[in-house]
């Protein structure tokens, strides 16, 4: 008896209880079926992807969204939103965190929405880092790596078009914002912190390229320091053990600013990730996060 004789009986034998009444014509049609291609793609439920109007830079963007469980049957119901970098990476790992902390009550129901780009075979990082670095690297022959510093126009893209179509059309409540992202979304997102305070309610940064360009995020944070404004938000910074040593490294200096700064009104918070490395301490990295930006959000978990 061969293979495929085999996979075929196993087959029948999976559909003999519900085919009682096919003729063995049908059921060998409905096997056979079952055993060829073309199959269907995974999706995620409760998701879209919408396409942005081709920006003011002549880059093409667009957003992952995550609804909710109750969206639908709630449709006067406004949301907590939180904001993802690198959609393309980490969407898919992020909504299902998500939901699995909203079945726990650990945080509210919440809709996610990923930051990324339109089109297909693209170099996202070469694309990254062009919007997600505050300044232009520094280090010899950083060009051949791609262009970069232009944090600042991407952080006034989000500002201006994706979070007044997010409130507009989703119903994302604008009192309550969270801005993540990993490496290079980690610095975006602490630059943001600094650059638009008052913009996100909370952040969540693992892994955050800190040194980039010498140290930069330190220095744009000793301006803002003495400009004395407020900083009342929720902040998660965590780094992984057996990180790249200069990412580490960083990341432990810029933790090492906020406990001596110790801002009135923010809620720090720092983890160390063991036994992880770069991309390894995501998981964990936004598990904890998200528990602690949205704790002052978080249902009881009584109920």
């Amino acid at each position: 008896m061969t293979t495929s004789d085999l996979n075929r009986i196993c087959v029948l034998l999976v559909l003999a209880a519900g085919c009682e009444h096919l003729s063995c014509g049908a059921a060998d049609d409905e096997a056979a079926a079952l055993l060829r291609g073309p199959f269907p793609r995974h999706s995620l439920p409760n998701t879209e992807v919408r396409r942005l109007p081709r920006a003011a830079n002549g880059r093409a963007y667009r957003i992952h969204v995550a609804f909710p469980e109750s969206f639908l049957d709630e449709p006067e119901r406004r949301y907590p939103v939180l904001y993802l970098c690198d959609a393309y990476w980490d969407f898919a790992l992020v909504r299902s965190i998500a939901g699995n902390l909203v079945v726990d009550h650990a945080i509210p129901e919440i809709i996610v929405v990923g930051l990324g780009y339109a089109g297909d075979n693209l170099n996202y990082g070469r694309l990254r880092r062009w919007d997600l670095t505050p300044v232009a690297a520094k280090y010899e022959g950083a060009e051949v790596d791609g262009p970069s510093g232009h944090a600042g126009e991407f952080l006034s893209l989000i500002e201006s078009e994706v979070i007044p179509l997010v409130e507009r059309e989703y119903r994302g409540n604008p009192g309550y914002r969270v801005l993540a992202g990993s490496s290079l979304g980690g610095l975006f997102t602490l630059y943001a912190m600094f650059a638009r305070p008052g913009l996100f309610a909370a952040y969540v940064a693992p892994s955050p390229a800190a040194q980039w360009a010498e140290d930069w995020l330190l220095d744009f944070e000793a301006d803002f320091h003495k400009s004395k404004q407020p900083l009342g938000a929720r902040l998660f910074v965590s780094a992984a053990e057996k990180e790249f040593p200069p990412i580490l490294e960083g990341a432990k200096r810029f933790d090492a600013r906020m406990r001596e700064r110790s801002y009135p009104g923010l809620a720090y918070r720092f983890r160390l990730i063991d036994g992880e490395r770069h991309a390894g301490t995501k998981a964990e990295s936004y598990n904890r996060g998200l528990r602690f930006v949205f704790a002052p959000r978080a249902p009881d978990p009584a109920e």
